[in-house]
């Protein structure tokens, strides 16, 4: 029969193993959550990178096309503030 001392040394060492299992378990859910976390920090940095990037190419194309002189001169181009724009030829031919 056990004696009540081992019974107890016994019931201590199960839950410290127990113990050191979830401890373990623990540890390596929150290291696959930290790497996930970091990954997803790393994306939306890429995405913020693409955007910013995009917008400045399109300030630089919005600048650059209001800025170019046509090829055809007798192409009228009238813009006003709302960005849209209206194209004319021949507007001072007869027909």
């Amino acid at each position: 029969m056990d004696t009540p001392k081992a019974s107890g040394i016994a019931w201590r060492s199960l839950v410290t193993v127990a113990g050191a299992v979830a401890t373990s378990i623990a540890v390596a859910v929150a290291a696959v959550l930290a790497v996930v976390f970091a990954a997803t920090l790393v994306v939306i940095g890429f995405m913020a990178t693409a955007l910013l990037g995009l917008a400045a190419f399109a300030l630089r194309a919005r600048h650059g096309h209001a800025a170019a002189t046509p090829s055809d001169p007798s192409l009228i181009e009238a813009r006003h503030m709302g960005g849209h724009s209206w194209v004319a030829y021949g507007w001072n031919e007869r027909r």
